[in-house]
């Protein structure tokens, strides 16, 4: 672990140039001041090492020796596992909890960490999100195999906890949180407090977690040994440093909503466009908007009425850690969850109503997701009813939870804009119509003029190449072309010279070849080298995207042998693993390897950033 020094700010003052000036002309050294008049304390420590290590990386100079007065404590390690962000979040904040306590931190995202250092710490948290069924999010892969093979120490010097970030809708459920915990246990290590598995509605469970492993810890930890010096590793972040984030965002102008889909289609696939305005909010392609909803007012009329509720009763519920009295349609509108229903919700439900139907469903986990996945609220509680109290019913309810959508535009395009392509979630139920909760708010409740709550979630799991000069490989069917039309619109504003292929395929090429003009514009113009279309419903037999690729199974592999970087963007539970079978029986076969070689050649690309995913 590297050594950062602490140099004191006179200490900096004083430093001097050899021909007698100072290192700083009077308009830089009022610069530096500036910029640090809010620092605390701590801050100005950490920046003053952080100053030293650049100094020392840019002139191979050696490191300026302590002041004997330092004297630091030992170091907090946490690392985030995150597919989206949501863990690399929650991370950051216990760090900057941790440091304000006075604990010196080492945060860092699993992949950049060298998993043999696990023998050297002394105190580890781990912040890992679950991908998939089950799987590691991509930067956890490898660190996740290394846990647990034979190579993995004991560990008996170690004390650990670990936070889970989960969907309790699937059926492994904060997997990868687990794996961590019992392997760490398996391996001799001591837990400082028991795991804490969360669902998408986080935030509470995951700051009682926090202030609870930081008081636990805060005493041992902040006992200094004189002569160490603090390591404090700040996570590169996408994009500029923002205001604006999932607890506090913005309030944008929604701009435009227009469907681009045909009439005849059997999909409604909006083209949104929101105005950040002056906000100097900023995203990458790759990125992903976070969209606060509210639930759609006639539901939340057809709920209550359900219940024999009037609207008016007084509920109480727990924002941002504390307690706020709501009226219960103003909850039900803004605060609950009521058109996803989770598992648990069926559970509670069956034991209340004790309807006979509801509990046989309830008794088989895979029938309550299933069942939970295709009935809003109001459709369990229709079915089997129960009297209840608001305060019993809001308690039932999780949180509304922000849904992220992969951003389809470039900034470098559309300057203060930001584009999003969104499928609307429409179905009959009994003779009603339901809608998703955010889908619909977009798609027909906003109207042009009227504000969105929003925010970016940075994805440093979905970037593009750093050299504009590598061939890159998209695919991505239906809404998966969102972050695609950003990255042409990246490589357009780049001036990259790579070859760009894109693989995209729908339901029939009129009605649902989304933005079309564009594409065929991308390849008129040479900018888009290849353009692959699988339309499953134009022909008798049924063409995917997969099905293209093994088509083009000799050219796809001599792209990957020329350094192509793969993305998929799309449908987790079908496309994106039938996508991934395709890929790895092309590889096998054009490079005359086994099925474990060409699975060694995937893990190789995915580790070299050159195989990306964005699912959902």
């Amino acid at each position: 672990m590297g050594e950062i020094v602490m140099l004191p700010e006179q200490h900096l003052k004083n430093q001097n140039t050899s021909n007698g000036g100072s290192a700083l002309d009077a308009s830089q050294l009022t610069q530096l001041q500036q910029a640090t008049a809010n620092y605390s304390s701590l801050q100005l420590a950490w920046a003053s090492g952080y100053l030293a290590a650049k100094s020392e990386q840019g002139q191979n100079a050696q490191v300026l020796p302590a002041p004997a007065a330092v004297a630091v404590a030992k170091t907090l390690t946490i690392l985030y596992a995150s597919q989206t962000g949501n863990a690399k979040g929650v991370a950051t904040q216990l760090a900057t909890t941790a440091t304000d306590a006075g604990i010196t931190v080492n945060l860092k995202n699993i992949s950049d960490y060298k998993a043999k250092s696990l023998k050297s710490e002394s105190h580890l948290l781990i912040v890992a999100s679950t991908n998939g069924e089950g799987e590691p999010p991509d930067d956890a892969i490898e660190f996740h195999e290394f846990l647990s093979g034979k190579k993995a120490p004991k560990l008996p010097n170690l004390r650990y906890s670990v936070l889970a970030l989960g969907d309790s809708s699937y059926e492994f459920f904060c997997q990868t949180g687990k794996d961590f915990d019992e392997r760490l246990k398996a391996l001799g290590a001591e837990q400082v407090t028991p795991r804490v598995d969360c669902d998408v509605d986080y935030d509470s469970d995951s700051q009682s977690w926090s202030l609870n492993i930081i008081e636990s810890l805060k005493e041992e930890l902040t006992q200094t040994d004189a002569g160490l010096a603090p390591v404090y590793d700040l996570p590169v972040t996408a994009g500029a440093a923002s205001q604006y984030n999932k607890q506090n965002p913005l309030l944008a102008e929604f701009s435009l909503s227009q469907k681009i889909t045909g009439r005849d289609s059997a999909k409604d696939v909006r083209h949104i466009e929101i105005d950040l305005g002056e906000s100097g909010l900023t995203y990458q392609a790759g990125d992903a908007l976070g969209v606060w909803f509210e639930n759609d007012k006639q539901l939340v009329a057809e709920l209550l009425a359900t219940l024999n509720f009037t609207g008016e009763e007084q509920v109480t519920l727990k924002v941002s850690g504390e307690d706020k009295s709501f009226n219960l349609e103003e909850a039900l509108t803004e605060q609950l969850e009521i058109t996803q229903t989770a598992p648990a919700f069926i559970e509670y439900w069956a034991n209340v109503s004790g309807d006979e139907a509801l509990l046989t469903v309830a008794a088989d986990k895979n029938t309550a997701r299933e069942y939970a996945a295709n009935h809003q609220i109001v459709d369990v509680i229709a079915a089997a009813k129960a009297d209840i109290s608001a305060q019993d019913l809001a308690d039932s309810l999780r949180k509304i939870t922000p849904r992220l959508y992969s951003i389809a535009s470039a900034q470098a395009e559309v300057e203060e804009e930001v584009h999003l392509t969104v499928g609307l979630v429409e179905y009959d139920e009994n003779g009603q119509l339901r809608t998703g909760g955010a889908s619909g708010y977009l798609a027909n409740r906003l109207e042009e003029g009227q504000s969105v709550k929003v925010f970016v979630e940075h994805n440093d799991n979905f970037r593009l190449p750093a050299n504009g000069d590598t061939p890159v490989i998209m695919i991505g069917p239906g809404t998966g072309v969102a972050p695609f039309r950003a990255f042409m619109q990246q490589r357009d504003a780049d001036e990259a010279a790579g070859d760009n292929w894109m693989f995209f395929g729908d339901q029939t090429f009129t009605q649902d070849f989304l933005y079309q003009v564009e594409w065929q514009g991308y390849l008129k113009s040479g900018l888009l080298t290849r353009l692959d279309l699988a339309f499953s419903r134009d022909q008798a037999e049924k063409i995917y995207v997969q099905d293209r690729l093994r088509e083009n199974a000799q050219e796809l592999f001599a792209w990957l042998e020329r350094g192509a970087h793969v993305y998929i963007c799309g449908d987790m539970s079908r496309m994106a693993k039938d996508v991934e079978a395709a890929l790895l029986e092309i590889i096998a076969e054009q490079g005359s390897l086994s099925e474990e070689q060409a699975k060694e050649y995937l893990k190789d690309l995915r580790n070299a950033k050159r195989y990306q995913k964005d699912v959902y």
